[in-house]
């Protein structure tokens, strides 16, 4: 079986879209799927199946959207993809310690995306200035390195405009995956 991790866009997130995690957890074992886990409150799915990833999401956000009334976008992660996310970091600790000293919480960041964006949108991300903001794009995942905070970045804006679902999490939150993954 493969191990994989569903990121759930937008749950739990300012009182907006409430799905309790056990009620998750129960839902997605009554799927088939096998060693159901939950990470913090914000949709964090770990699993085992032998289906593929499209069948997998196609599946999950049915069946949320049926147990629980909500049309939620579901991006999903292989425990090797998670990996080479968490080890190929392309940011040195000297510019997350930079980002960081400026910031006011978090700086870095990943945005999962359920595809690779289109050649032009990505163009027009490239054209953007993003002042002292970075970005890396690797596959299907964008690092993001704020030096103030993400909720004013004008560059976490420009990547929503990709045209591509994503949902981000924070570095802390992926790592914290990571090590459930492999415990």
């Amino acid at each position: 079986m493969t191990s994989y991790i569903a990121l759930l866009r937008g749950i739990n997130v300012g009182g907006k879209n409430i799905i309790k995690m056990a009620d998750l957890r129960e839902a997605l074992g009554a799927l088939g799927l096998a060693r159901v886990q939950t990470y913090i409150q914000s949709g964090n799915i770990l699993f085992e199946s032998n289906e593929d990833e499209e069948i997998l999401r196609q599946r999950i956000e049915q069946k949320i959207g049926e147990d629980f009334g909500l049309s939620i976008k579901v991006v999903i992660r292989t425990s090797e993809e998670l990996k080479k996310i968490v080890e190929g970091c392309p940011f040195t600790d000297e510019q997350i310690a930079e980002a960081e000293s400026s910031s006011k919480g978090e700086s870095l960041y990943v945005s999962l995306l359920l595809e690779e964006p289109q050649a032009d949108r990505l163009q027009e991300l490239e054209a953007f200035d993003a002042k002292d903001d970075r970005y890396w794009i690797v596959g299907r995942d964008i690092f993001l390195l704020f030096h103030q905070s993400i909720r004013n970045s004008r560059l976490a804006n420009q990547v929503e405009k990709l045209g591509v679902p994503a949902t981000v999490r924070n570095w802390k939150t992926i790592k914290s995956i990571y090590t459930g993954c492999y415990r």
